[in-house]
């Protein structure tokens, strides 16, 4: 590949090192797009994606395995703890502005925060302000070996990155024993509270795989860091303290007394604690391997605070012949001091609600173990071992949740979600980048509703209707932010159990829509005031994927008028959407894609998109198949448009483009393929009206969010070998080899836009969801002769599966956790021939059904409402 040099922002890259890993994917015939075979692959099961030692493939891994809104700690491919983000430092948004990236990275610093994508290039590593690991002595046959959790010490390291469990195996071929690990903290979707707990739990399993008694040795440490940066004078000391309870032991970290220093953002505790029987807790320990292995020191130890202070915990069981044995350890952190200079009454995280220290976050965790830990892996196995989608796809599109477990995403003692666009990056919550996270909404659906309430229609709303789309850091709005909150409204409504929260927040709602109806000037149904939008510009004229945005608001507050029975409202709305949609199918289809139609006062004379094939022009109707709103814009024109996508904007290499197109942050590097923000398929000279405003450079990028939207709206649609090479282009692109998997970067790291990527799992089941009014609906997009999918809902969540025997349809829905209020199932089959006969058993009982087919589609009506619950499966065969 010729070597090429690109600068962004300040810096200059050379390529010519980089291998093109794309070139066994290429189609011979237009290398631009993939081979068949690579398009036939993406839809193979396969297993979870596994990274090695021996490929040299574990660097970069950050894992975050925090709870949500609880700071940030990766996990690293080796199983050691990095990152440490969690001391409330660097909220400002300017942290480090004018040191070089080359140097935060040369220097260490416990940040991810460049802006400029220095961190796609080259991707932070070994950031360990402070020392943590574990150890295991094996005793057999005579012989004692020592191991610690390093890259070095083993044969081979295999780390199966499957968010939020994952799974490391340690292998070394000269031991009887095989040793496995699970690290994770608490996520049970639906729990926001347990799945906010400051911890990290490690659970090791050891397996005897010889004939004889085989004793093994775990140790764990941890430094005291607390007030890492604050206690810089000799006055502060720290201790360590032991603190038994039974088979509960712990060290504490005790920070110094003066009151003081007790509002810092840094002050707070640490925890590390067994939950195995038999622990010795060493207060003093050394990183001398005769110490962390030896006898327990019972006496505290006082060093100064400059001085590495380790506790240690210590476990030593004897494994017969053939046995297996797991044991469990919790690293707990206590940094309660949250604080943002544009909020002034929030100071504190979520978690100081329930705790007070870390060793009451370890008790907590110690005492519900077996609920947290069960509960999760229940999660992991509903997710990705009872499904029958592929384990790459169900990794890239839950893995951006782990968003909401890094400083991106924060969770105030009020119950306040707040958030940056990417880690540090603008502040605010900002409505035209939330609104895109289709993950959060389905996961953890009581954070959004609150959002939605408290900051949407509380903190940032005005009398006017408009939304602020930073809340108080920023109270002008956003045309695109105020439509997907008003669709977020929508989406909260259904994610709820009944329909008070519609009912509660009718009134400011309305308005909010009202002021979208305002924007259309000349009254044609299509939005055309300058507003500010995600692209960072107020662009005047009428542009297709605004406009298309704004209508499905609209549409969704039709729907919601309906439903309390605002009939007026619901007709304005209506004849608005009808005569948007003319206007958008009529004046902004170019007969191949749809465009921005120009101001007929200014032309082209200002920045804009005019002719070019945005990336996002059909994301209206894109947001519509998430909540069920059906057709917005006529579907031949929106698949021609999405076609359009395909042709211009996707290439499986980005470099050739990149030579003659300048500018623009590197979040796809030549050798890596991507989809484009903007091209100009009609090649003229200034396509985007001016030549020099900084907001071009971004028509040339390949950001992760605006991808995953669109490929989720590809298989929507039924364009699914596009959809999912798009996807599977991302989840290329953050291959472990190259950079952290768990981190999309787009202006800053951990970007919230990425959680776009859940919208693609929602298309692909054909998944739509009205808790108030108890029904569901499924209509899988492959694979569906043998079917099988979580899914997630007010009060509960489980699997969904579907197959046909013969002449037998079988659809089948059972909860894993909590209920689920039914009164309709929508099932799709596989062809239009009417049903014969439908039958219905919940649990061991039969129960009735009223059926309506309409060609392939399958309604099933219950005369009354039925609560599916765990182990209570609703099962539903059609004979044809």
């Amino acid at each position: 590949m010729k070597a090429t040099s690109f600068s962004a922002t300040g810096f200059l890259l050379d390529f010519s090192s980089l291998t093109n890993r794309f070139l066994s994917v290429q189609d011979k015939s237009d290398p631009t797009k993939p081979s068949p075979e690579w398009i036939k692959s993406l839809y193979e099961r396969g297993a979870p994606t596994t990274y090695r030692k021996t490929k040299n493939e574990l660097q970069y891994i950050g894992m975050p395995v925090g709870g949500i809104g609880c700071g940030c700690v990766y996990l690293g491919g080796d199983g050691r703890l990095w990152l440490w983000d969690i001391f409330n430092k660097n909220q400002t948004g300017v942290v480090y502005k004018d040191v070089p990236w080359h140097e935060k990275i040369q220097n260490n610093l416990s940040v991810l925060r460049p802006f400029d994508g220095a961190n796609y290039v080259e991707p932070v590593k070994d950031i360990r302000p402070l020392e943590q690991g574990f150890s295991l002595k094996i005793d057999y046959e005579g012989k004692s070996v020592t191991k610690r959790l390093l890259a070095e010490d083993w044969d081979e390291i295999e780390f199966e990155a499957t968010y939020p469990m994952a799974t490391i195996r340690y292998i070394d071929a000269t031991l009887p024993v095989q040793i496995s690990l699970h690290v994770y903290s608490p996520f049970i979707p639906l729990d926001e509270t347990n799945s906010g707990l400051p911890a990290t739990i490690y659970s090791f399993t050891i397996a005897n795989k010889s004939q004889a008694v085989v004793t093994v040795s775990v140790v764990g440490w941890l430094e005291n860091k607390a007030a890492i940066y604050t206690a810089i004078d000799d006055q502060y000391t720290k201790s360590n303290k032991a603190v038994p309870n039974g088979v509960f032991s712990s060290v504490i970290n005790k920070n110094w007394a003066d009151d003081a220093y007790s509002f810092k953002a840094d002050y707070g505790n640490f925890c590390l604690l067994s939950l195995n029987p038999s622990t010795v807790v060493n207060t003093a320990a050394t990183l001398a391997p005769d110490v962390l292995f030896g006898p327990e020191n019972a006496q505290p130890s006082t060093k100064r605070f400059d001085e590495i202070l380790l506790g240690a915990v210590r476990n030593a069981v004897q494994i017969p012949a053939n046995v297996t044995t797991e044991l469990n350890y919790v690293l707990t952190w206590y940094f309660p001091n949250l604080s943002f200079h544009s909020i002034k009454n929030e100071t504190k995280r979520y978690y100081t609600n329930q705790f007070k220290s870390a060793a009451e976050v370890g008790a907590y965790i110690q005492q519900n173990f077996g609920k947290l830990s069960g509960e999760t892996k229940t999660w992991c196995q509903t997710w990705y071992d009872q499904s029958t989608l592929p384990y790459w796809f169900l990794e890239r599109t839950l893995l951006n949740v782990s968003t909401l477990a890094t400083t991106t995403a924060h969770r105030f003692s009020s119950g306040r979600f707040y958030a940056w666009e990417g880690v540090g990056s603008c502040a605010g919550t900002c409505t035209h980048v939330w609104q895109y996270a289709q993950a959060m909404g389905r996961l953890f659906p009581a954070l959004e509703r609150d959002t939605r309430e408290r900051v949407d229609l509380g903190f940032g709303f005005h009398e006017d209707g408009h939304i602020g789309f930073r809340a108080e850091y920023d109270q002008q709005p956003a045309i695109d932010g105020q439509a997907g909150r008003i669709l977020g409204i929508y989406r909260e409504h259904q994610m709820s159990a009944n329909d008070e929260f519609l009912k509660r927040n009718w009134p400011k709602t309305k308005r909010a829509i009202e002021y979208v109806l305002k924007q259309d000037r000349n009254g044609n149904g299509m939005v055309d005031s300058q507003l500010e939008n995600t692209l960072d510009a107020k662009w005047p004229g009428e542009i297709a994927w605004l406009v298309g945005l704004c209508l499905t608001a609209v549409k969704a507050g039709e729907c919601m008028a309906e439903e309390v029975n605002d009939a007026d409202f619901a007709a304005v709305c209506k004849a608005f959407v009808e005569k948007g949609k003319a206007g958008m199918e009529s004046q902004l289809f170019n007969g191949e894609y749809f465009i921005h139609l120009p101001d007929p006062k200014l032309g082209k004379t200002v920045l804009g998109s005019y002719d070019t094939c945005h990336i996002d022009q059909v994301y209206g109707q894109s947001w519509a198949f998430q909540v069920g709103l059906g057709r917005i814009i006529d579907q031949q024109k929106t698949l021609s448009a999405l076609r359009a996508l395909w042709k211009y904007n996707f290439v499986t290499d980005v470099g050739p483009y990149l030579t003659s197109h300048h500018g623009g942050r590197p979040y796809a590097l030549p050798g890596e393929g991507g989809m484009l923000m903007n091209t100009s398929p009609t090649n003229e000279t200034i396509p985007y009206g001016v030549k020099d405003a900084w907001q071009v450079t971004y028509f040339h990028e390949c950001m992760s969010g605006f991808e995953h939207q669109v490929a989720g709206h590809m298989i929507a649609e039924g364009m699914t070998d596009e959809g999912l090479a798009v996807i599977k282009t991302v989840h290329d692109r953050y291959h472990a080899a190259k950079r952290n998997p768990f981190n999309e970067v787009e202006c800053s790291d951990h970007y919230a836009r990425a959680m776009a990527s859940y919208g693609a799992f929602i298309t692909a089941c054909g998944y739509t969801y009205h808790g108030p009014k108890g029904e569901i609906s499924f209509a899988p997009k492959w694979n569906t002769g043998k079917f099988t999918t979580p899914f997630t809902a007010a009060e509960g969540w489980g699997t969904y599966a579907q197959q046909k025997q013969g002449k037998l349809y079988e659809y089948r829905v059972d909860v894993k956790y909590g209920s689920l209020q039914l009164e309709q199932l929508t099932v799709e089959k596989n062809d239009a021939k009417p049903a014969k006969k439908v039958t219905a058993t919940l649990g061991d009982q039969s129960i009735p059904i009223q059926l309506k087919q309409n060609a392939k589609t399958l309604t099933i009506k219950f005369p009354t409402r039925h609560k599916l619950q765990v182990n209570q499966p609703l099962l539903v065969v059609v004979h044809t």
